[in-house]
């Protein structure tokens, strides 16, 4: 099965458009790290356009750093922070003859409830009690996935076009030295792997197990629009 590629846009980056042709899903800023309700409505009107799954992207209330730094918020505050974005999210997208289709937490939030059961237990079922028929994205072999399914939700395993592995299945930390990729030919040969061989080499070299169900590139990389059209011929045909 050829697996969705999806990317996070509406961050103000601007080249949403050059990259919708290529991918299947959108991960759609909320306002909270990026975008605002005019973004949101532009950037959805683009996947309706271009036959894209809408998906909203929440996060910390982060702008000044974009959603990346780490907080630890009580359990109610974090329920809600989930919810309120999901209800603004649908608020526009109501206008839209669609349906939303997935969540897929940002940043640092993403990567917290990754490693952190009570977080993604959390995330989870404040998804579920929004609307139980939305799919929740997250890491591969995460406790996003775990606590997920544990409680019904449905989930897509996401790996990463352009982000180095360390041998526990989780990312690179940005600030490390070599954890983004920036060649083309380098993405290509890692989503290849992932798909065809259920593995992916990490930054020590070592091979480790993971489930490609769906491929992130990130909208706002240096090479996304190239990267997108370059993985997406590579793998639909």
């Amino acid at each position: 099965m050829i697996p969705d590629i999806n990317c996070d846009m509406g961050e103000g980056v601007g080249n949403d458009e050059l990259i919708m042709p290529f991918i299947s899903s959108a991960n759609i800023a909320c306002g909270y790290h990026a975008g605002d309700v005019m973004t949101m409505h532009e950037t959805i009107a683009l996947c309706v356009k271009y036959g894209v799954a809408v998906g909203a992207h929440p996060s910390f209330y982060d702008r000044d750093n974009f959603g990346r730094q780490e907080m630890n918020l009580p359990v109610d505050e974090l329920y809600d922070l989930i919810t309120q974005q999901l209800i603004l999210f649908s608020e526009v997208a109501s206008s839209f003859d669609i349906k939303i289709n997935h969540v897929k937490p940002h940043g640092a939030l993403y990567n917290m409830a990754a490693k952190d059961a009570l977080i993604a237990n959390v995330i989870a079922k404040a998804v579920r009690d929004f609307d139980s028929n939305l799919i929740l994205v997250g890491l591969s072999g995460s406790q996003t996935i775990t606590q997920a399914k544990a409680i019904g939700l449905k989930t897509s395993s996401e790996v990463f076009a352009d982000r180095i592995y360390q041998d526990d299945g989780s990312l690179t930390p940005r600030t490390s030295p070599g954890a983004l990729i920036e060649n083309t030919g380098e993405a290509i040969r890692q989503v290849q792997q992932m798909i065809n061989t259920g593995t992916v080499t990490t930054i020590t070299g070592n091979t480790i197990p993971i489930i490609a169900e769906t491929i992130c590139i990130h909208g706002d990389g240096e090479h996304a629009a190239e990267f997108a059209k370059a993985i997406h011929k590579a793998i639909k045909h």
